[in-house]
């Protein structure tokens, strides 16, 4: 059921490179339907979500940069509704505003902070988990997570130890784990214990800005000199002059992983952070060679286990003898490169961008 204490906050900020060159400064993935669904990611994100809380209590938080990009997008959102980062800040920054900006509108706030560039097959079950996640932390002074079943060992994702089980699917966190390398990241899978980490956060308003006092002082007080002007047109002017100020630094880092009032909720819902090509590829159908194909016709020879992808409808793509590669054609840029090799991709950015300017970024 939709209450109207419940808030979603929706981040869309970031550039996503490893999807470069479809990817770019100017269009993020978040911005762009990689699924050919006639939906882009962050309106699949939207949709998502406003079946779970009222359309008014959703948040978009993004880069300035990408204003007109929301407001094409996602038309029904009013301006107070979008709030536009002067700098990129990291999760931590963009979270506390987000908080006192809705603690100034509506003190009994209850937040859930999903980003924007999420895959989630199975939406009844995210829409159950969501649901009692929001539950969780009205009754406790917690910070909840939700901690997906792994399927494999990936090495890209963190992961969350859990603890003694609470009620239902909620455990106490034991611990946090960065992107462990492989043989660690079997063991953690093939203990049971460990989830991945989603990026998808639950708690109050309260919460959340008292854990950020303890946690991560230094910001707080920041966003505290301005607490009276949040939900004032004073506001922007306020963030403008002291957000790029403050030091960038994730939620894991500035809070998860201090606090002893951190939650998890093991969930299972077909997820993808589609952070990469490769995840790309493992989320999308297969052709019985294992080619995947977006938005393209290839005539492959003696060809295997390749995305292919090509922002031209009508280019046909002719390959010969070619195995495990992305092939990724943005008109102005192609790239051809193993999907094993996929995290020199933000080196190949940088090449690019220093040899040949920022258009190619």
């Amino acid at each position: 059921m939709i209450t109207p204490h419940r808030y979603c906050v929706i981040l869309c900020g970031g550039i996503g490179s490893r999807f470069w060159p479809y990817s770019r400064t100017s269009r993020p993935k978040q911005f762009i339907d990689f699924l050919g669904t006639g939906r882009t990611l962050l309106q699949m994100s939207y949709d998502r979500i406003s079946e779970i809380v009222a359309p008014e209590n959703i948040i978009l938080l993004t880069n300035e940069l990408y204003a007109p990009l929301v407001r094409e997008q996602l038309p029904m959102l009013d301006d107070s509704q979008i709030l536009l980062e002067p700098a990129r800040r990291s999760t931590a920054p963009c979270i506390a505003w987000a908080s006192y900006h809705i603690i100034a509108r509506d003190p009994e706030a209850s937040i859930v902070v999903t980003p924007s560039d999420h895959i989630i097959t199975r939406e009844n079950i995210f829409a159950k988990a969501i649901l009692d996640g929001f539950d969780f932390v009205e009754k406790h002074d917690a910070l909840l997570t939700l901690g997906i079943t792994p399927t494999c060992p990936e090495t890209s994702y963190g992961y969350i130890q859990i603890g003694p089980k609470v009620e239902g699917d909620i455990h106490k966190v034991k611990t946090f784990t960065e992107k462990p390398k492989s043989d660690i990241a079997r063991v953690f899978v093939d203990s049971g214990e460990f989830f991945w980490n989603s990026g998808i956060f639950l708690w109050r308003a309260s919460t959340i800005i008292n854990e950020l006092k303890e946690h991560a002082s230094d910001m707080a007080r920041t966003f505290e000199r301005g607490k009276e002007l949040f939900g004032t047109p004073a506001e922007k002017r306020f963030i403008e002059e002291n957000y790029p100020g403050i030091i960038g630094i994730s939620i894991d880092f500035a809070l998860m992983e201090k606090s002893q009032n951190v939650y998890v909720e093991t969930v299972t819902f077909g997820w993808n952070d589609l952070g990469s090509w490769r995840s790309l590829y493992e989320h999308s159908p297969k052709n019985r060679d294992g080619n995947v194909t977006q938005n393209c016709t290839v005539m492959a020879y003696e060809s295997t286990n390749n995305l292919f992808a090509v922002s031209d409808p009508h280019k046909l793509v002719v390959v010969d003898g070619l195995k495990d590669f992305v092939i990724a054609d943005a008109g102005d840029v192609l790239l051809i490169c193993p999907l094993a090799d996929e995290q020199r991709i933000r080196l190949m950015v940088n090449d690019a961008r220093r040899t040949f300017g920022e258009k190619f970024q």
